[in-house]
C-alpha cells in the first residue's frame, strides 16, 4: 500500500468515526475567508485589516478605567444587531447602562442580558449561548469581575491562587472549537493592574491568566489620549486603539477617535478623518469639503453635517473602498447584510430549483 492508498484509508476511518469534514484539505473547505463585524469606527475596521472584528474568535479589549471598552463593545453589538444578528451581554461589573447603549445604536429590547453571581456562571452561561448557534456576538464586561465561587463563599482576606486563572483556561479551551463552528465573536473586556518591582518594560499585566492572550485572535489596547472640550466644557475624549495581536491581519496598526459623551464613537467623524489622511476630503484652514459640497467650518460641524447626509458619507466610503487594494474590505459595514445574504441565498437557491425543474 503506497502513501496515498493509506492516507485514504485513514481519512476514510476518521469520517466514518466523527463524520464528514472532520478533516479536509484546504482546497476542500467550502469557506476558508473570515467575516468581519464592524466596530464603528471606520479607522479602527481598517487596522484590523479585515474590516472589523474577525467571527469566529475570541477577541480581548482592555485598557485603563473610563478608556472606551464597554463603549467599543456596545457599538459592535449594535453592528452586529444592524445586520440582523442576535447578541448576548455578559454583565459580570452589574453596570451596564440601558440608556447609553440605546444612544449608541443597541436594540436593548432585543438584546439577551445576563448578570451572573459568580465566574463558573457566568462562562457556562457563555457556552450554552455559543453552542446554540444562534448568536452572532456574545460580550463578557469583564474578565476581572469574574468571581471564583470559592472565592464569593470564603471570608474577605482568604488567598486564593490561581483559582480565576484556571477557570478562564478551562472556559477557553471549551470555548475556542465551539465558537469556531457556529461563527460567534466572543468578547472579553479585561482591566488592568501592575506588577511589583519591574525595573524595566511596562508593569502593566491583565488579570485572569495568561489563557486568554493565546486565545485570543485580536487583542485591542484602547487608551484615553485627550479630553475634548467646548471652551471648558468637556463633551468627549480622544482615545487610541492599538491592535497589539492580530492573527487575521498584520499587528501594531493603530486607529484614533472621538468618543462623545452620551452617544459613543461618531461613525461619520471616523469616514471624515480617513477621507482627510486619503485626500479625499479637502482641509482648507478650518474648512471641509468633498469635491464641490462644502462641508462645514470645523470637524464637528462637518461631521454632523455627513450625519444629515448619509449618501455623502456613502461616497466617501465607496472612494475609499475603490482605492484599498481589491481584497480588503475597509469596513463590514459594507458588506450585504444578513437578511440580505439570506434572500440572495434563497434567490439562488429559486433559480436551480426552476433550471432542475424545466430540464425534467
Amino acid at each position: 500500500m503506497n502513501r496515498e492508498e493509506a492516507l485514504d484509508v485513514a481519512l476514510g476511518q476518521i469520517e466514518r468515526t466523527f463524520g464528514k469534514g472532520s478533516v479536509m484539505k484546504m482546497s476542500d473547505s467550502a469557506q476558508v475567508s473570515i467575516g468581519a463585524v464592524s466596530t464603528g469606527s471606520l479607522s479602527l475596521d481598517l487596522a484590523l485589516g479585515i474590516g472589523g472584528l474577525p467571527r469566529g474568535r475570541v477577541v480581548e479589549i482592555f485598557g485603563p478605567e473610563s478608556s472606551g471598552k464597554t463603549t467599543l463593545v456596545y457599538h459592535v453589538i449594535a453592528e452586529a444587531q444592524r445586520r440582523g444578528g442576535i447578541c448576548a451581554f455578559i454583565d459580570a461589573e452589574h453596570s451596564m447602562d440601558p440608556a447609553y447603549a440605546k444612544n449608541i445604536g443597541v436594540n436593548v429590547d432585543e438584546l439577551l442580558v445576563s448578570q451572573p453571581d459568580t465566574g463558573e456562571q457566568a462562562l457556562e452561561i457563555t457556552e450554552l449561548l455559543v453552542r446554540s448557534g444562534a448568536l452572532d456576538v456574545v460580550a463578557v464586561d469583564s474578565v476581572a469581575a469574574l468571581t471564583p465561587k470559592a472565592e464569593i463563599e470564603g471570608e474577605m482576606g482568604d488567598t486564593h491562587v490561581g483559582l480565576q486563572a484556571r477557570l478562564m483556561s478551562q472556559a477557553l479551551r471549551k470555548l475556542a472549537g465551539t465558537l469556531n463552528r457556529t461563527d460567534t465573536i466572543c468578547l472579553f473586556t479585561n482591566q488592568l493592574r501592575e506588577k511589583i518591582g519591574v525595573m524595566f518594560g511596562s508593569p502593566e499585566t491583565t488579570p485572569g491568566g495568561r489563557a486568554l492572550k493565546f486565545y485570543s485572535s485580536v487583542r485591542l489596547d484602547i487608551r484615553r489620549i485627550e479630553t475634548l472640550k467646548d471652551g471648558t466644557e468637556a463633551y468627549g475624549n480622544r482615545a487610541r486603539v492599538k491592535v497589539v495581536k492580530n492573527k487575521v491581519a498584520p499587528p501594531f496598526k493603530q486607529a484614533e477617535f472621538d468618543i462623545i459623551y452620551g452617544s459613543g464613537i461618531s461613525w461619520e467623524g471616523t469616514v471624515l478623518e480617513v477621507g482627510i489622511e486619503r485626500k479625499i476630503v479637502q482641509k482648507a484652514g478650518s474648512y471641509f469639503s468633498f469635491g464641490d459640497e462644502r462641508l462645514g467650518q470645523g470637524r464637528q460641524n462637518a461631521a454632523t453635517f455627513l450625519k444629515e447626509h448619509p449618501d455623502l458619507v456613502q461616497q466617501i466610503l465607496a472612494r475609499i473602498q475603490a482605492e484599498a487594494p481589491a481584497e480588503q474590505v475597509v469596513s463590514a459595514r459594507l458588506l450585504p447584510s444578513l437578511a440580505a445574504e439570506q434572500a440572495a441565498a434563497k434567490v439562488d437557491e429559486q433559480v436551480v430549483a426552476d433550471a432542475k425543474a424545466s430540464a425534467a
